[in-house]
């Protein structure tokens, strides 16, 4: 049977988190006469570690800490980017050892991040399944507890209590939009979003877009990874609860193009002096594809920004 998540779930993770993580913070877009929605940006790249990933991590391990499951050994997980860093700042906070495993191609910034967290990293192989294969067997032969970037109920679940504080402070919130890599965001987000009677938009890259298969295969199918956001949305495949949430609520889904993604970013920085990565560029790049209705109160949800701002700056100045 597929994990479905439940909004129960999620206010379990709200009550766990609770006072451990930032909560989010919401900017209005500046008005434009031939805007006719209401159009907030939620600033979740402003959590801890820098992206949403913060959220899970830590009603992750905070659900087994309270089961008394953590092993000595401590937690494992594969990554390249954003979900390792939550995973390594999340045992830091519950006071015990983070394994994290990553390609060797790995940016150096990451590697230099996750150390500075405390996590021993390990560097394996050039791709990252092969660093998730080397995870599997550590959490096998050591015994450590083996965590993921997006596939298990309480990471999902934690990230899904981002909807209750947008809700919070946006009150007659009609739509939330988000971008999808693997769905743990999405999942989250789209259970809240449809208990409180809320449309959510997911969006993907036209080239990562393992929602969109999974969507026209009836199950989770793998896809080929090829766009600007892949670091951050380039999951092979999307976890069952996704699919489940984009089945069964009130879920419209896109894809958008690489230049969309780009232009988006880029008008972030321009308008708003926003650096952010480009998953979190894609989802105000789907904005303009869902094409909102007069009135609408939308949110769109700006997920990270691990990224290297350089080439922002490097072509800057804002747009005539």
């Amino acid at each position: 049977m597929p994990q479905v998540l439940t909004p129960a779930d999620i206010k379990t993770a709200a009550d766990r988190i609770a006072g451990r993580v930032r909560p989010v913070v919401l900017a209005a877009r500046d008005h434009d006469p031939r805007d006719p929605a209401e159009v907030w940006f939620a600033l979740e790249f402003l959590q801890h570690t820098g992206s949403f990933k913060a959220r899970g991590a830590l009603n992750f391990l905070r659900a087994h800490h309270e089961a008394g499951t953590l092993p000595d050994a401590g937690v494992t997980i594969a990554s390249g980017g954003n979900a390792g860093l939550a995973c390594a700042w999340a045992a830091r906070l519950q006071g015990i050892r983070a394994t994290v495993f990553l390609p060797a191609t790995a940016p150096a910034v990451k590697v230099a991040r996750l150390r500075a967290y405390g996590a021993d990293v390990r560097l394996v192989g050039s791709a990252y399944a092969e660093a998730l294969a080397a995870c599997e067997e550590f959490a096998r032969t050591t015994g450590a507890l083996a965590s993921h970037a997006y596939d298990h109920p309480l990471v999902a679940a934690g990230a899904g209590t981002l909807l209750g504080e947008i809700l919070q402070r946006l009150p007659g919130l009609d739509t939330v939009i988000v971008s999808v890599g693997g769905g743990g965001l999405f999942a989250g987000v789209a259970t809240a979003a449809h208990h409180h009677g809320i449309r959510t938009v997911a969006v993907e890259p036209d080239h990562c877009r393992a929602l969109d298969a999974a969507l026209a295969a009836g199950r989770p199918v793998d896809v080929t990874v090829d766009s600007v956001a892949a670091d951050a949305l380039g999951a092979a495949r999307v976890s069952t609860a996704a699919l489940h949430a984009a089945r069964h609520y009130d879920v419209r889904t896109l894809t958008v193009p690489d230049a969309a993604i780009v232009r988006a970013r880029r008008a972030l920085w321009d308008d708003h002096r926003l650096a952010v990565e480009h998953a979190a560029a894609t989802a105000l790049a789907g904005l303009a594809a869902y094409g909102p209705a007069a009135g609408e109160k939308v949110a769109v949800v700006l997920c990270g920004a691990n990224t290297d701002p350089g080439d922002l700056a490097q072509t800057g100045g804002a747009r005539s």
